[in-house]
């Protein structure tokens, strides 16, 4: 299968405090040589204050003071790095369940979660929480990764046994594709390099599968829908009557002489022209950046969807979603807030509270109905006017949305329409 070079994949690393993540993500970094010289001088530097003999690994990702005195995660650190292969963004989110908000703040555009387990613990509350975490947002693929073999004596009974508690809680969750790779972060055993010490492992390293996992399949190709971002009208004498409607492709392919309608008004038309920077396209799809104009004046404005005239998707004022409250202010009960979906921007209340997620049990409790930070949990809003929606399992884009308290202007909540 050709994986394209150019092609970005975004993943984001889940676990306890302590189970390596920031040295998973460091050693990452070093091995596929990412690390600049200055950076490696400063890592080098520091480790030798704190009278380490190697490398903390995981100063290459603690960004924050606090976080490098500490030894903890706390903020959301994004990495880049490149290789032949792929170009890759790492989320690296803290552990702590007071920092729930931040792990979804980080996987919310994930392609891949990397679960970390300790090898001598198992399969632990935590575990099951940023698992459940992932499969609410939609990933796709977890790679869960065994870590400290070294200190099981790399063990094929220890990893096989958590193979198994594993499946067993991701069966009960939405998760399409799980991958098992037994590491040491601190050693670099199956991270870049394929380890000697667990010959019993037939499967490439993490790095490997992170450049050839397949991501292509995972956008939605089927349902067309075009939120229009501004409307374009230069007025000039070379372009006195042009009149386009710009935006980014949320799902689908549009073609030129595609019949569409336009929503919430209803009127359809049919696509004339498709531009991309000064080129004329026959076709785009989804992530694409795009000018369309079309065979007919139509009323059109920031907020309106373009979609296909035989695809529509939903059309509500009300709507049922999964929310996740990020701001340490909790929710007023009955209060107006802003909704930013796609490009559309209403007033929304919080009718109804259905039920909070124990984050550590993952059991419903449908009796509280206070929503905090760090609260998930299945609310019904109502909006002033009608958004244009599907489900986020159908489309990550046009499924989902962040409310903004009107007096501050602070984001207070990201919900996933279900």
């Amino acid at each position: 299968m050709q994986i394209d070079k150019n092609q970005l994949l975004r993943f984001t690393t889940a676990g306890s405090v302590d189970d390596g993540k920031s040295t998973l993500i460091g050693r990452l970094l070093y091995d596929s040589k990412s690390i600049f010289e200055d950076q490696l001088s400063n890592v080098a530097a520091i480790s030798k204050k704190k009278g380490f003999e190697h490398l903390d690994l995981a100063l290459f990702t603690d960004g924050l003071r606090d976080e490098r005195e500490q030894g903890i995660t706390i903020d959301v650190a994004y990495r880049y790095f490149t290789t032949p292969k792929r170009k890759f963004i790492i989320a690296d989110t803290p552990g702590h369940i007071q920092y729930t908000r931040n792990m979804v703040t980080g996987a919310s555009t994930a392609n891949v979660a990397i679960v970390l387990i300790d090898a001598r613990k198992g399969v632990i509350e935590q575990t099951k929480r940023h698992s459940y975490i992932a499969s609410l947002l939609q990933i796709s693929h977890i790679i869960v990764c065994v870590n400290k073999m070294d200190l099981v004596n790399y063990s094929e009974e220890v990893f096989t046994n958590i193979v198994q508690d594993y499946e067993e809680i991701s069966s009960k969750m939405m998760i399409k594709d799980v991958r098992y790779i037994p590491i040491s972060a601190l050693k670099g055993d199956n991270v870049v390099i394929r380890s000697q010490q667990m010959p019993w492992y037939q499967n490439a390293p993490l790095l490997h599968t992170l450049e050839t996992i397949h991501i292509s399949s995972d956008t939605n190709k089927v349902d067309a829908r075009f939120p229009v971002q501004t409307v374009l009208r230069p007025q000039s004498n070379d372009f006195p009557d042009f009149r386009g409607y710009a935006g980014k492709i949320a799902g689908g392919i549009f073609r030129t002489g595609d019949q569409v309608t336009v929503y919430p008004s209803g009127l359809s038309s049919t696509i004339k022209t498709i531009n991309q920077y000064d080129e004329l396209l026959e076709e785009a799809f989804v992530d694409m950046s795009v000018v369309f104009t079309l065979e007919d004046e139509i009323d059109i404005s920031r907020g309106d969807m373009l979609v296909k005239s035989n695809n529509v998707p939903k059309v509500t004022q009300d709507l049922t979603a999964m929310l996740c409250w990020l701001h340490h202010q909790p929710a007023k009960p009955k209060a107006k807030y802003i909704i930013k979906h796609t490009t559309n921007e209403q007033k929304a209340i919080i009718k109804n509270v259905y039920y909070k997620v124990d984050i550590d049990t993952l059991k419903r409790n449908e009796e509280a109905k206070e929503i905090e930070m760090n609260t998930i949990c299945k609310v019904q809003l109502r909006t002033t006017l009608p958004l244009i929606i599907d489900s986020y399992s159908k489309n990550r884009t046009t499924g989902s949305f962040i409310l903004i308290d009107a007096a501050t202007n602070e984001t207070v909540a990201a919900g996933m329409v279900v």
